[in-house]
């Protein structure tokens, strides 16, 4: 097996490989270069500097694993990769625990005040009592997001003899209280907490949903750490309740822009910790990455399946052709589902109708259902190959049922998501693209793509016409509405294609209006 090392990583991931492959070092190369000779290798490790466009890949006829070491594969096309049979992978994991020290380092610095304290004796000052700061012994950590991340921080900050609370509206109660944490919705943590740290993804959902309502629950002496996604914290009123003293202090480690702009009013506050994202920018972390990509490389040379694979699994081509079409509808239906649901997921089942039904092996479809299901909730995306690991720790169950009919089409796909007190379903096919055909038990017709908002309301005269008011006053602009009915005068649904997405408020006076009982805004 041959490798190519087209950007720097640490020297132990590279002594590592040389056990198993001839290793080729060059930091350097340029991408006509490595078009030229990309065909010579089996394997290739990069970073972000290289990228491995779908013209480089195309002509990598003998290469069969790429290795990203890090987390973020933007410079790979996987779509490439995957049409060639090249695995993708990379080191996720690498950096859990780093970040998780950042936040730990971060929330010590805020207790303490030693970022100010350290910049006033620089300065030539001696201001003890100005910097008295507060134990986290018997103090609360409120953690948003208990994936990797966060429950890393919620081993050290119990260390420091801390208890723990969270909200994760997808964490099993029961993985929870082997944690030590108790779960709880995020008013709870919010109005409870006394340090709190942010784990999750930005979606809309997430995007400001801690901003000015949110600091008001908080107590008048609670600190708040973002090392996850900028955005997720208003920063505008993120700076109204610092200067108001609405909260004692927070550290951001992400910005809505990056870098933030010179004049940025958050700059002049001496109560917050401004990091330059670099949560996960340490010695270890570049050595662990190094190691994990390498051992996935290693593993496939043993003619063992590497575990952090990104794109599909190998299949022999013409069923890989069959099934290529409905990939993306897979994924996106479990995306809907998953976002149309109310409460926490606890089951997906997965029905093949038709042509499908006949397929041996669906293991792909269904890998893509659940990929689309659980990521739009995690802070880590997961892949086609631990997405069913990842659904299982968050117990979420998974059945796949196939039947004859489908009803004058080639084939059906239906996707049932249940929670405790829900059922929601999604039932689509692809027709030159993938779409939507029914939801729940109504008719429609959609494209599951982009901005996307879900009404259910009492088919009455008006109701229609106020959804599309409100929106309307929102600037909100409707591309496509869908409308089914069981009945008339009964109970029916709008699915509706927007031009921008719906902000929360917004849902929440729709779902306010007369006749209105439901309304769900989804990202796809």
């Amino acid at each position: 097996m041959k490798v190519l090392i087209a950007d720097a990583i640490n020297e132990k991931g590279i002594e590592n490989l040389k056990e198993v492959a001839d290793v080729v070092v060059d930091t350097s190369i340029t991408p006509e270069e490595l078009a030229n000779t990309i065909h010579e290798y089996n394997g290739i490790v990069v970073r972000s500097r290289t990228k491995l466009t779908a013209d480089i890949i195309e002509k990598a006829d003998n290469l069969q694993i790429i290795a990203r070491a890090g987390v973020g594969v933007d410079n790979i096309d996987l779509n490439a990769a995957t049409e060639k049979g090249i695995m993708v992978v990379n080191s996720p994991e690498s950096t859990s625990v780093t970040v998780a020290e950042h936040t730990m380092g971060l929330i010590l610095s805020m207790a303490r005040k030693i970022s100010i304290a350290d910049k006033s004796v620089k300065d030539g000052k001696w201001e003890k009592k100005k910097f008295m700061g507060v134990e986290l012994r018997n103090k609360t950590l409120g953690v948003i997001g208990m994936g990797r991340i966060g429950s890393q921080v919620v081993n050290r900050c119990k260390a420091f003899g801390m208890d723990a609370m969270a909200y994760d509206p997808y964490l099993p109660e029961e993985v929870a209280k082997q944690m030590g944490v108790e779960l709880t919705d995020l008013e709870t943590v919010l109005k409870n907490a006394d340090f709190i740290t942010i784990h999750v993804p930005l979606t809309p959902e997430t995007k400001h949903s801690i901003s000015t309502e949110q600091f008001e629950i908080m107590k008048d002496t609670a600190f708040i750490v973002n090392c996850a996604r900028g955005g997720i914290i208003d920063e505008e009123a993120l700076y109204d309740a610092l200067v108001n003293d609405k909260i004692g202090g927070a550290a951001l480690d992400v910005y809505e822009e990056e870098p933030p702009a010179a004049d940025c009013k958050l700059f002049e506050l001496d109560n917050i910790i401004i990091t330059p994202h670099n949560a996960a920018s340490t010695k270890e972390a570049q050595r662990d990455a190094a190691i994990i990509v390498a051992d996935e490389i290693i593993d496939l040379a043993k003619g063992n399946t590497p575990k952090n694979v990104l794109n599909l699994p190998r299949i022999d081509k013409n069923t890989y052709n069959e099934l290529t079409p409905y990939i993306e509808l897979c994924e996106k239906l479990g995306c809907f589902v998953s976002q149309g649901i109310n409460g926490k997921l606890k089951e997906l089942e997965i029905i093949y109708s038709g042509e499908l039904s006949e397929i041996d092996n669906l293991e792909i479809l269904s890998r893509a259902v659940i990929q689309g299901a659980v990521n739009p909730f995690l802070s880590s995306p997961v892949n086609a190959v631990n997405a069913a690991l990842v659904a299982k720790e968050r117990g979420i169950s998974i059945i796949e049922g196939r039947k004859d009919n489908s009803r004058g089409y080639e084939s059906l796909i239906k996707v049932i998501a249940k929670s405790d007190d829900d059922t929601f379903t999604a039932e689509g096919t692809q027709l030159h693209e993938a779409r939507i055909l029914k939801v729940n038990d109504y008719w429609v017709d959609v494209i599951p793509k982009g901005h996307m908002f879900i009404a259910k309301y009492e088919d009455v005269p008006g109701s229609i016409g106020k959804i599309g008011t409100k929106l309307g006053e929102h600037n909100v602009n409707i591309g496509i509405m869908q409308v089914g009915r069981d009945e008339k005068g009964g109970r029916a649904i709008m699915v509706l294609t927007l031009d921008k997405e719906v902000p929360q408020e917004i849902i929440s006076e729709i779902q306010a209006l007369d006749n209105v009982y439901e309304a769900t805004g989804l990202e796809l």
